[in-house]
């Protein structure tokens, strides 16, 4: 059996992930995880393949072990791809936002994108695809978005070290990097005024669009937009100190 395994499939570009997914992969089922299960159960109504939901809180560390075994247990299978698309943020003051919150928020944004990975790993043949959803935030420290930032930071050079180390076994991956997108996440992540300014936003498709299209162009990073690929290249260029100064300038602090 030939899968497709999407995490934070119930929302935003995990759920867009799997509706792509589903029209470009050659395999027999979709496993999609999340923790809300209703959301999961309804994308079988918006696909041609059958979809498998999974209810995982992938903050939590038994997860990992749960969705192991489900693999063991489904074998002899291959995974054609992978989508780590968890996660989410918390906007404001670093020492204002709960430690559960910031701890929860490596846990999901790290800990667990790098556990599925792991497990998933040794069930993808040669031509495998993993897609890891970092953002905008990876490339430069930002204040008032610390710990969010520093997470997709992690995910960033994890995943571009890791495609290099895939080379050998033909398997790519891929750091997704977008900047600001119209998804639940901002549900969430604000809770006040903290961030004012939203540059631009994109759609959660069009930054799957894009991620898909760069995979296949043999990119270790995605970035949608043509002016989010030029705030990316002067945050290489210029000292951080500077960048972070602009940017709290932007949000009137």
């Amino acid at each position: 059996m030939k899968i497709a395994v999407i995490t934070g499939a119930s929302s935003g570009m995990g759920k867009d992930f799997v509706k792509m997914i589903d029209k470009i992969e050659d395999c027999d089922e979709i496993w999609v995880i999340a923790r809300r299960i209703d959301k999961l159960s309804e994308l079988e109504s918006e696909t041609g393949k059958k979809i498998l939901p999974i209810e995982l809180d992938l903050s939590k560390e038994v997860s990992f072990s749960l969705y192991k075994k489900m693999l063991e247990d489904a074998s002899p299978l291959e995974v054609c791809a992978l989508v780590n698309a968890a996660g989410f943020g918390k906007f404001g003051k670093f020492e204002d936002i709960p430690l559960d919150e910031q701890m929860n928020m490596i846990d999901l944004n790290c800990k667990a994108l790098m556990a599925i990975t792991h497990v998933t790993l040794p069930y993808m043949p040669e031509g495998s695809r993993v897609y890891q959803l970092g953002s905008l935030s990876a490339f430069q420290p930002v204040p008032y978005i610390a710990t969010y930032g520093a997470t997709k930071s992690f995910v960033l050079s994890f995943s571009r070290a890791l495609n290099k180390e895939l080379e050998k076994r033909k398997i790519r991956m891929i750091a997704i990097c977008p900047g600001w997108v119209k998804t639940e996440f901002f549900n969430r992540a604000v809770t006040d005024d903290t961030i004012k300014y939203y540059n631009k936003f994109y759609t959660s498709k069009e930054v799957v669009t894009r991620a898909i299209y760069d995979m296949y162009r043999g990119k270790d990073v995605s970035v949608c937009g043509a002016s989010t690929r030029a705030q990316v290249f002067l945050t290489k260029l210029l000292p951080h100190k500077l960048v972070m100064k602009i940017w709290c300038k932007q949000q009137k602090k």
